[in-house]
């Protein structure tokens, strides 16, 4: 079994890993400028710290509705061709105590993608014209999902988690199911946040992992999952954890945990990937502090269930 080294890598929020049928790894993450998509690729976890192979696939324009503050970029290879969906802001003015953000998604169809040939696609429209962020998807059933976290303005807080079938992998088929709302105590510590999606599909089941609170020390993760054979498009279908499943590691300093995404190591067992920090005192809005690593743990399997275990 690998020994990862943590962080895996510095000043890289919201990391996902995606490993392909090419036998290569692929990471992107938030940098810490907020100013582009950052892909790299290496055959092993660990060498995703060392890797030459990095490109900036998309660089923000310096105007319009996508010039600002690119948040959770995400890898996928759907249909064929590789995707990145993301998040991104006209400016960074807070209105009614949101961000502007709208998702977006930039796709290639080299079969390698650390190449200079992305392509803008433009806005994922959700029919919900609010601050959203965080996509993901998934594939079942030769049907492909779409995941993601959105305000409501009918529901008080900052976000919530919603489920789509795809029409393709940039239009929505079908209209937003909302799966999950901030409703307990540990999801709505400074904000009342259910964000950053993540799927894994194991045991039968579909497991959800998601992040609760603000992005300080209070920001842990929370579980839905669902069966396989279920409706997925069917909020009754899926169960939430009434406890968050990973947080602060107070003993071990690891600060704040969470937008995790799932991979496998080099023998095929499961891994989770997440950012942490390495301290709490934070001057001023924590958004702004670049020091949220990418670190990495092996997920361990009880009675067909995840446990997160510990951050380290």
């Amino acid at each position: 079994m690998t020994d990862y080294i943590n962080p895996l890598i510095s000043q890289r929020a919201d990391p996902h890993i995606y490993k392909h049928t090419d036998g290569y790894y692929y990471f992107t993450a938030s940098v810490p400028e907020y100013d582009r998509i950052e892909i790299r690729r290496a055959k092993t976890v660990s060498e995703l710290n060392s890797t030459s192979e990095i490109i900036s696939a998309w660089h923000k324009p310096e105007t319009g509705p996508y010039s600002d503050l690119v948040w959770a970029p995400e890898i996928h290879f759907n249909d064929g061709a590789w995707y990145v969906y993301f998040a991104a802001a006209p400016t960074r003015e807070i209105k009614d105590g949101l961000f502007q953000h709208r998702m977006y998604a930039i796709s290639n169809k080299n079969s390698n993608p650390i190449t200079d040939e992305w392509q803008f696609e433009g806005q994922i429209d959700t029919g919900m014209d609010t601050f959203c962020l965080d996509a993901t998807t998934f594939s079942h059933n030769g049907k492909l999902y779409y995941v993601w976290a959105q305000k409501a303005e009918d529901i008080r807080g900052n976000s919530n988690l919603y489920i789509a079938e795809m029409k393709n992998p940039t239009e929505l088929a079908t209209a937003p199911v909302l799966l999950s709302v901030p409703e307990y105590d540990w999801e709505q510590v400074g904000f009342w946040v259910n964000e950053g999606p993540s799927i894994l599909h194991r045991n039968g089941k579909f497991w959800m992992t998601y992040s609760a609170s603000a992005t300080d020390e209070n920001y842990c993760m929370g579980l839905l999952y669902a069966d396989e054979n279920s409706n997925l498009l069917d909020p009754a279908s899926w169960h939430k954890s009434e406890q968050p499943v990973f947080s602060t590691n107070w003993d071990k300093a690891v600060y704040g945990p969470g937008h995790n995404s799932f991979t496998v190591d080099e023998q095929g067992n499961d891994l989770l990937v997440y950012h942490a920090r390495n301290y709490t005192e934070i001057e001023g809005d924590p958004l702004w502090d670049p020091n949220r690593h990418t670190h990495i743990k092996r997920l361990q399997w009880v009675d067909g269930f995840p446990v997160f275990g510990e951050a380290i």
